[in-house]
């Protein structure tokens, strides 16, 4: 008896302290979140852009940092991003902007609209000054819009060109004695080379040197225009290494100085008139997006759904693009009487065959209705672009990647590995032929290879079908262009896979002018989580994820989201770009 009126008192005792710590955490909220100031942006301000920060296709929730961070707003999605940029061009509190172009994890295509915006922002006179300890060249992509860039005196710029890298699993699997029993159609489809051979197909040579060298040459011609140089010496300086130190980039005049950050703050103070850098407001682009409410006005709304990440089938709450949750999204859209028009924002290099084509025929069902454009980001490949073919008017930056119409599978036979590397032995018992059909555990015989090609190759078929009727085009000429091939969004354009370039402001016009809208708000899509299911539902992940990673190491981590990726597709169809791709820009 006395054991359990200690147990019982012990649990009461957890209660009551499980339920004081629960309202201690929500007054800690509520007191973060009601002690948060207003946000004024004072004259002689200049806006703070730090290329290190993932602009994201929509604003990732962070409850965590708004409660405890210091720093006011969280970092803006692209479009917002965009927005602001326009905004600030005839705010007169902002006199300029302060560009930190050290690192730039974003993507080639977001970078040209970030790009783009800067150039827009340069036509109010207004100044933009660029400074990075180590400039990168996707920051310097965007730095060379600035009226001056400055480096570190001991950092400096790299120039050394674009290159491109796949890791090669073949000899691993050799040695374990797994078999991937690989499944595909499209002489370019690349995404199993890494299982079938050492190196790079001839094919894949080809197609990877075209879209790289297309963006590389995009990037050199924007640097001589805007530096006022010459291309080919751009690209001879690249191929003889001749940018090594700080003072190469100041004497080849692809930089204007070596500063120290005090010393570029000094001269941003002389572009402003004032005497002292201490008197510049500098605004974060958080703070300031947190101060600017960018809004547009009318009933009618244009409704942007992000299709941002892999395509899965089923439902997830996390990143991605799962089936049924865009399936319930796009019904909902389509039916919602104050939407007038669609512009679906891709982001994605594809994935599950058969999500891409359940979320094809929803978008079908739903430009019978309304008008639907499509906006491409860094990638909108294979799935991506099988989400894509049947809208009204497909966007895409020059640097956008996209096509790659082809399918694989795979199928990997772990028994040899199984047996004589770890002494475990499979076997059972059927009612049927194929009734395991199909397994990791043997190798496929030849009707069950047969079975799995013939699963490809319909698939294939029906891809490009799609395709052709989207583009209005012939099955034999989407054949001719397809085969699994990568495209940017400029050679798009000549192929006819791609209608116009733009970013997704171009596509949002487009689909007013479709829907014959004069005013009108903009609604995004997926809609964000409350705050609740944001803390209680992040919490969990956050924890797993961050403990992981210190463990193992962030690339390592990626890595295993990758291994992990490759689980998820055994034997299922998919329609996706390579994996285990490794840039250098």
């Amino acid at each position: 008896m006395n054991q359990f009126f200690k147990s019982f008192f012990a649990s009461l005792l957890a209660f009551f302290v499980f339920i004081f710590i629960g309202f201690a955490l929500l007054f800690a909220i509520i007191g973060a979140l009601s002690s948060q100031d207003e946000v004024v942006i004072p004259s002689n301000s200049v806006l703070v852009i730090d290329l290190s920060e993932n602009f994201s296709e929509q604003v990732k929730e962070d409850v965590y940092n708004e409660l405890f961070n210091k720093k006011k707003g969280k970092t803006p999605s692209l479009s917002n991003l965009i927005s602001l940029i326009q905004y600030a061009k005839t705010d007169s509190s902002i006199r300029g902007i302060y560009l930190k172009c050290q690192e730039n994890p974003n993507g080639f295509a977001a970078s040209e609209e970030i790009r783009a915006a800067l150039m827009d922002f340069k036509q109010s006179k207004k100044f933009i000054i660029a400074f990075g300890e180590t400039i990168s060249q996707k920051g310097y992509w965007i730095a060379n819009t600035a009226d001056l860039i400055y480096a570190h005196p001991q950092g400096g710029l790299e120039w050394t060109g674009f290159s491109y890298e796949t890791m090669f699993l073949k000899g691993l699997l050799d040695k374990l004695e797994i078999q991937p029993q690989v499944f595909y159609a499209g002489k370019f489809k690349s995404a199993t080379e890494p299982f079938r051979y050492s190196e790079m197909s001839a094919e894949n040579k080809l197609q990877t040197s075209q879209w790289l060298n297309g963006i590389y040459n995009s990037f050199i011609e924007g640097t001589a225009q805007q530096r006022n140089l010459n291309a080919d010496s751009l690209k001879l300086w690249s191929d003889q290494a001749m940018i090594q130190t700080p003072n190469d980039a100041v004497a080849h005049q692809l930089i204007d100085g070596l500063y120290y950050d005090d010393q570029v703050k000094y001269e941003i103070a002389k572009k402003v008139n004032v005497a002292k850098s201490q008197n510049i407001s500098f605004v974060r682009i958080n703070e300031y997006s947190a101060a600017i409410a960018i809004r547009g006005k009318g009933s009618d709304k244009i409704a942007v759904i992000y299709a941002d990440g892999d395509i899965n089938m089923g439902k997830s709450d996390k990143d991605g693009i799962a089936s049924d949750e865009f399936r319930s999204l796009i019904q909902s859209i389509k039916n919602d009487t104050k939407i007038s028009a669609v512009v679906l924002r891709i982001n994605s290099p594809g994935g599950s065959a058969l999500a891409s084509d359940i979320i094809w025929r929803e978008i079908e069902l739903l430009k019978k209705v309304k008008p639907v454009v499509v906006s491409m980001g860094n990638y909108a490949a294979s799935g991506g672009y099988y989400i894509a073919c049947n809208a009204d008017s497909i966007f895409a930056n020059a640097n956008t990647i996209t096509g790659s119409i082809g399918v694989f599978s795979v199928v990997p036979n772990i028994g040899n590995f199984m047996k004589n590397k770890l002494g475990i032995t499979y076997d059972g018992v059927k009612t049927s032929n194929y009734a395991d059909f199909p397994t990791t555990s043997r190798a496929l015989n030849a009707t069950e290879q047969k079975f799995m090609q013939a699963g490809v190759d319909s698939i294939y078929y029906a891809f490009k079908l799609r395709v052709a009727k989207g583009r209005k085009k012939s099955i034999e000429y989407i054949d001719s262009i397809a085969q699994g091939r990568v495209w940017t969004g400029a050679d798009a354009i000549k192929v006819g896979l791609v209608d116009r370039i733009g970013n997704l402001d171009d596509a949002i016009a487009s689909a007013a002018k479709m829907a014959k809208l004069k005013s009108y708000s903009i609604k995004s899509y997926p809609e964000r989580k409350s705050f609740i299911e944001d803390f209680i539902g992040g919490y969990e992940d956050k924890v797993k994820t961050k403990a992981i990673q210190e463990e193992i190491g962030v690339q390592e981590w990626e890595a295993l989201k990758q291994l992990k990726s490759i689980k998820q597709m055994i034997g299922q169809p998919q329609t996706r770009l390579p994996i285990f791709v490794v840039n250098h820009p």
